[in-house]
C-alpha cells in the first residue's frame, strides 16, 4: 500500500508536500521515516525563515540605500559651500583697510588719504593679493602696472621694425631702446614697490630706492634718443650732454639711496631732485633752437612734443609734492583720483608724448637721408 492518499501524491520537483504525524509508519517501535521527514521539514522552515529575514534585510537595505543616496548630494553641496567660503577668503583675504591713524609709522606717509589702508602684510604672497582688492594704492599700482606692460609691447613691435626703415639700424635701436628700458624698468619698480611696500619696513626701504632710481633711469633714457637725433650732425655736444645727464642721473640715484630720502618730511626734496634732473635738459634745448632757429626747432626738431613731456612731468611732480586734491578733500579721494595716482597717469603720458616725439624724429630723419648740410640739422 502506498504511503500517500489519493490525491495527494507528489509531483516531480515539488518541495511542499510533507509527512505529518499520523502518516509516518512504524517499524519495530522506531520512527525513522518521520525523524527524516521531520528532519527536512525543519531545515525547510529554517530555509524559509531565512528566507524571509534576507528579504526583509534586503528591504530595508534598499531602503536605506534610498534614505543613504542622498548623502552623496548633501555632501557635494557642503562641498560647493567650502570652496565658496574657500575662494571668498582668498579674493577676500583675511584683512581689512585700515585708517591712517592705525597705520604704523613707517607706513604713514600722506596724512590727507584718511582711510582705506592696507595694514602691514604676513608674506608676499598676501602682497600680490592685494593687487585685486580696492584699497589706497590700488590705483598706484594699475597705472604703472598696464603702462609697463604697454611699453614693453611697444618696445618690442619697435625693434623689431624691418632695418629698412632706419638710416641706421643698429644705432638707431639703441638709443630709442635705451628710452624703452628707461621706461620699463621705471614702470616696474613703481609698481613693484606700490604693491610690496607694506610688507615690511625693511622691504618698503629697498623698494623704494628702486622705484626712485627708476625714475631716474627714466629721465636719462629719455635725453638719449633726443639728443641723438636732436644733434645727428653734431656729434660733440651731443656726447658731452650724454657725459653730462648720465652723471647727474646717478647723483641722483646715490641720493635716492639714503634713508631719509624716503621720508615724508622730504616728499618736495624728492621732487626737486627728479624735476631738477629733466630741467637739465633746458641747455641743450636752448642750444638746440639757437643753432637751428625757432621755426625749425618746433617743426623738425619736435620741441613742441618735447615740452609737452616738460609739462606733463613738471606738473605731476608738483601735485605729488603738494598733496593736490587730496590737501583740500581730506578723506574724498583715499581711493581714487588722489595726488599720487595722478602723478603716475602723468609720468605714462608724458613718457609716451616723449616717445611719440622721438618717432616724428626718426621720420625725419630716415626721410631726409643720412647726410648732413652745412647748416647742422639738414
Amino acid at each position: 500500500m502506498s504511503l500517500w492518499e489519493e490525491g495527494d501524491t507528489p509531483t516531480s520537483g515539488s518541495s511542499t508536500s510533507h509527512l505529518s504525524a499520523t502518516e509516518c509508519p512504524f517499524h519495530n517501535g522506531s520512527v525513522p521515516e518521520c525523524d527524516e521527514e521531520r528532519r527536512i521539514n525543519e531545515d525547510d522552515d529554517r530555509g524559509s525563515e531565512q528566507e524571509e529575514e534576507s528579504e526583509q534585510e534586503e528591504e530595508e537595505r534598499s531602503s536605506d540605500e534610498g534614505f543613504m543616496g542622498m548623502t552623496p548630494l548633501l555632501q557635494a553641496h557642503h562641498a560647493m559651500e567650502k570652496v565658496e567660503e574657500f575662494v571668498h577668503k582668498v579674493w577676500e583675504g583675511r584683512w581689512r583697510v585700515i585708517h591712517h591713524d592705525v597705520l604704523p609709522d613707517w607706513l604713514k606717509d600722506n596724512d590727507f588719504l584718511l582711510h582705506g589702508h592696507r595694514p602691514p602684510m604676513p608674506s608676499f604672497r598676501a602682497c600680490f593679493r592685494s593687487i585685486f582688492r580696492i584699497h589706497t594704492e590700488t590705483g598706484n599700482i594699475w597705472t604703472h602696472l598696464l603702462g609697463c606692460l604697454f611699453f614693453l609691447c611697444l618696445g618690442l613691435m619697435y625693434m623689431f621694425r624691418p632695418n629698412m626703415s632706419f638710416v641706421a639700424p643698429v644705432q638707431e635701436k639703441v638709443v630709442i631702446g635705451m628710452f624703452f628700458l628707461g621706461a620699463i624698468l621705471c614702470l616696474s619698480f613703481s609698481w613693484l614697490f606700490h604693491t610690496v611696500y607694506c610688507h615690511s619696513e625693511g622691504v618698503s626701504r629697498v623698494f623704494s630706492k628702486l622705484d626712485y632710481s627708476g625714475i631716474a633711469f627714466l629721465i636719462m633714457g629719455s635725453f638719449v634718443p633726443w639728443l641723438y637725433y636732436s644733434f645727428y650732425c653734431s656729434p660733440q655736444p651731443c656726447f658731452i650732454y650724454l657725459i653730462v645727464i648720465c652723471i647727474l642721473g646717478l647723483t641722483a640715484i646715490i641720493v635716492s639711496q639714503c634713508d631719509f630720502f624716503a621720508t615724508p618730511q622730504y616728499r618736495g626734496v624728492r621732487a626737486g631732485v627728479f624735476v631738477g634732473l629733466g630741467l637739465s635738459g633746458v641747455v641743450p634745448s636752448l642750444h638746440f633752437v639757437i643753432s637751428e632757429g625757432l621755426i625749425k626747432a618746433t617743426t623738425m626738431g619736435q620741441m613742441g612734443w618735447l615740452l609737452l613731456m616738460a609739462t606733463l612731468y613738471i606738473t605731476g611732480a608738483c601735485l605729488y609734492a603738494a598733496r593736490i586734491p587730496e590737501r583740500f578733500f581730506p578723506g574724498k579721494c583715499d581711493i581714487w583720483f588722489h595726488s599720487h595716482q595722478l602723478f603716475h597717469v602723468l609720468v605714462v603720458a608724458g613718457a609716451f608724448v616723449h616717445f611719440h616725439g622721438v618717432s616724428n624724429l626718426q621720420e625725419f630723419r630716415y626721410t631726409a637721408g643720412g647726410g648732413c648740410t652745412e647748416n647742422g640739422f639738414l
